[in-house]
């Protein structure tokens, strides 16, 4: 339950926050709130002070029909952002939210710790490769489809069962191109309904079985709002009570827009220990 970030050994056995940092301009919560490097370094300044242990960053919209961007755009909206972190907070542990190989690897060259990708190294299948060769923590998430179809009509016989076989599949390819830390993301929203979202949730302790840290991301996501018949501005609450259910049932790693809150949530739940 320890991973490598650029030589720093983090525990996750003492679950862990990552904050997230949109750069895009139509992300579901906040897209387009940090697009000038006031607003962002104010962002992660607060994120890092809360006690945030990475910073996840994204520059890809992958809410369900968002508009599909080139690499190069990729390249140009991340790499700034990425030097600015960097230069401001030279032990930041950034993780890069991308499914494109090119990009992993040029944002592991700029000081990036970690990468996050959202297809599980099927959208590009020279990422496994990539970041074996960079020896960087993986975050191995499922989904059904790509971000612009993915909620179109998801269907599976079991999908508990289903999503830990195909990790199962990926972890072992990882592991045969000598990649140690791998993190599980099941993906919640990703080509899920509702009704698989919450089954998952209920059944995380399982994915322990696949003896890799598990990340839970399901911060003010629709399978709240839409439950509650609210906004996912109006959605703060839901998360932590969702959260809270996570770090029960084995979750290591919370991906989230408010880090106090959920930094709360894990001590809440320590003191079960």
């Amino acid at each position: 339950m320890t991973i490598n970030c650029k030589g720093n050994l983090v525990d996750l056995s003492s679950p862990k926050v990552m904050g997230i940092l949109n750069i895009t301009p139509d992300s579901f919560f906040d897209g387009g709130k940090y697009k000038d490097e006031t607003a962002i370094l104010n962002q992660v300044d607060k994120m890092l002070a809360e006690g945030a242990i990475f910073i996840d960053v994204g520059a890809y919209s992958s809410r369900p029909g968002a508009a599909h961007i080139s690499e190069t755009e990729e390249l140009q909206r991340i790499i700034p952002v990425i030097d600015l972190l960097i230069k401001n907070y030279p032990e930041i542990i950034i993780s890069v939210d991308t499914f494109r190989s090119k990009v992993a690897e040029a944002t592991v060259n700029s000081g990036a710790a970690i990468i996050n990708d959202i297809s599980g190294g099927i959208m590009d299948d020279k990422m496994f490769g990539t970041v074996a060769n960079l020896q960087v923590p993986y975050i191995l998430m499922h989904m059904l489809g790509t971000p612009q179809n993915m909620q179109q009509n998801p269907v599976y016989e079991d999908v508990t069962k289903e999503i830990i076989s195909f990790f199962a599949k990926q972890i072992f390819e990882l592991h045969q191109l000598k990649l140690n830390d791998v993190i599980i993301d099941v993906g919640f929203g990703f080509g899920k309904t509702i009704a698989h979202n919450f089954k998952i949730l209920s059944n995380l302790e399982l994915f322990k079985s696949l003896d890799a840290p598990i990340l839970a991301g399901i911060s003010r996501k629709s399978m709240l709002y839409k439950t509650l018949d609210i906004s996912a501005q109006e959605a703060l609450n839901a998360t932590t009570s969702a959260n809270t259910i996570a770090l029960l049932n084995g979750a290591n790693i919370l991906r989230v827009h408010d880090v106090k809150e959920a930094v709360e949530a894990v001590k809440i739940v320590e003191q079960l220990k």
